[in-house]
């Protein structure tokens, strides 16, 4: 049981005069503060019963959020000078633990990492003096346009099978919004990190780096919809626009546009921005199709050989309905070529994907996506050149499209120009400041190609879990560095992790553990940078 009190004698505690006479240090995660200079953990503004060893482990976890932490470190931290038993740490690891238990999730924000320690991997961690402005973050920093955020709208049905619908109204909303270049508009990855969760608006301004955050719920009756959204300040809590929608569900697509010229109007100083025509997508006249692909859309983000197959049935369910449905055509097309860089089995080809994007093209040649996904395509068909202007088609239309930023930065590695890549991966972390983990390895693989060894690790360590790749690519960085045990120990969790998953691919194993990565190597277009990339996995122990 966690005691909680008003007013706490901590024996721990620096004297008040000591405490007037320098600002402390405060660390800020979810809905906990940490005072790292008083030595006390609070809730909101509840003081929560810690002892100092548990307080100081978790000020030096939070300190290096994201990064391994080992066990020599921690107790060094919390029993410096002292020969203790390891149990004593693990102890107080799990004391922490049953802290963080009472909120949803918070059991697994601290990650053990067998045989090497432990790991923060909870909310973002905002720190500053106490008494002073938190710190902007860099995306609001980056940026003098309007910055928002729409968080995920929540689901009133009753039914969280409709999870998908609502989810999928919020994401076609924050589209929209991003193709107005004059807003900062936080990518749906970001956004979606508040899904489930009853977050303050100030923090979640912060912690976005944006001024204003847009909420609201879905209800789903039978051929009605209902959406209630709200316009916020995040730097006072101020509410600036409230409005209620009762629509019939066939209108659904002018009800999203409404709500986008309504958020605009509604920001200060844009309402001529609202009234401006810009250029939409050519929907579907079925709201069947564009159910079906809602629904695919949520199998796909799952990023599994299941997920993509059950996508592409549903896409293709949707352009059997309406062949003029230019979205469920190039979703089709993406499938594919995720396919492909999952490097999952084929049970379609490349081919077909060109058709497909071609056609998606041939309806609507003005949405973002289609070029992003064209120019990964065409990619994957070694057409480097086209593939640029595709790129640069799609961030024209979408400046405020991270996942392409972030995907083009990959490519550019692949192409030798690591420089423009870091400046790319830049831009899309700051368009999503808590980013899948796949763009942690974009950055990393970047930062490998400019022989920036260490930067790349840290990269690596931002990610909330690693997989098989970030093993492999960590084996390779601690290998240039020199650091040969823990490259064999990446390396070995890579060759296992790879080994799994070509056996439930039902795929052989190559005879030598270097062509686990040779395919993955085979993307670099300049020889000299593909030998690079497998000297660092060959120097870790992997042989070929």
């Amino acid at each position: 049981m966690i005691v909680r009190f008003r007013a706490v004698l901590n024996p721990f505690r620096k004297s008040c005069k000591k405490c007037n006479l320098q600002a402390m240090t405060i660390h800020e995660f979810g809905s906990y503060r940490l005072d790292a200079e008083a030595e006390m953990l609070f809730q909101e503004s509840e003081p929560i019963a810690l002892g100092r060893r548990a307080v100081m482990l978790l000020r030096l976890l939070v300190e290096r959020a994201g990064t391994p932490v080992s066990k020599d470190a921690l107790m060094q931290a919390a029993w410096p000078g002292l020969a203790v038993e390891e149990s004593n740490l693990t102890v107080q690891i799990a004391a922490l633990r049953r802290i963080f238990a009472e909120v949803d999730g918070g059991a697994t924000w601290i990650e053990t990492l067998p045989r090497r320690g432990y790991r923060y991997v909870g909310p973002p961690v905002v720190t500053a003096e106490s008494g002073a402005d938190l710190p902007t973050s860099p995306a609001h920093a980056a940026s003098d346009r309007p910055s928002l955020a729409v968080l995920p709208f929540s689901n009133l049905s009753g039914d969280p099978a409709q999870d998908y619908f609502s989810d999928g109204i919020t994401g076609d909303i924050i589209a929209e919004l991003s193709r107005f270049r004059s807003l900062f508009v936080v990518a749906r990855h970001s956004s979606f990190a508040y899904r489930g969760r009853s977050a303050e608006i100030k923090r979640v301004g912060r912690e976005l780096g944006v001024r204003y955050v847009a909420e609201g719920s879905v209800r789903k009756i039978g051929s009605r919809v209902r959406v209630t959204v709200q316009l916020l300040d995040a730097g006072s809590g101020y509410n600036l626009w409230t409005e209620r929608y009762d629509r019939e569900l066939e209108n659904i697509f002018s009800l999203q546009d409404e709500i986008v010229r309504a958020i605009v109007a509604a920001l200060p100083g844009r309402l001529e921005d609202a009234g401006r025509e810009t250029a939409r997508r050519k929907r579907t006249s079925s709201i069947t199709a564009y159910d079906l692909v809602l629904l695919g859309n949520a199998r796909w983000r799952q990023l599994t050989m299941k997920g993509m197959a059950e996508a592409r049935e549903y896409f293709r369910n949707a352009v059997a309905l309406d062949p003029q449905y230019a979205r469920a055509h190039v979703n089709i097309a993406w499938t594919i070529v995720c396919d492909v860089f999952l490097e999952s089995p084929a049970t379609a080809t490349l081919d077909e994907a060109l058709r497909e994007i071609e056609t998606a093209l041939d309806i609507d040649d003005g949405d973002a996506w289609s070029h992003g996904v064209f120019a990964q395509l065409l990619f994957l068909r070694n057409e480097d050149a086209k593939a640029e202007i595709h790129f640069s088609r799609a961030l024209a239309l979408n400046p405020n499209d991270a996942d392409v930023a972030a995907v083009f930065a990959n490519i550019l590695v692949y192409w030798g120009r690591w420089r423009e890549a870091l400046t790319r991966i830049g831009a899309a972390k700051r368009l999503n400041p808590f980013p899948p983990n796949l763009y942690h390895w974009y950055h990393a693989l970047a930062l490998y190609s400019g022989h920036e060894y260490e930067r790349a690790v840290k990269a690596l360590m931002e990610a909330r879990s690693l997989d098989r790749w970030s093993h492999g690519l960590l084996a390779a960085c601690y290998a240039q560095m020199g650091r040969l045990g823990e490259a064999r120990f990446e390396a070995e969790a890579f060759v296992r992790e790879r080994s799994r998953e070509l056996n439930e691919n039902g795929d052989a194993l190559p005879a030598n553990t270097l062509d686990l990565a040779q395919a993955r190597a085979g993307r670099y277009r300049d020889p000299a940078d593909r030998e690079h990339f497998l000297d660092g996995l060959r120097r870790a122990g992997l042989t070929g």
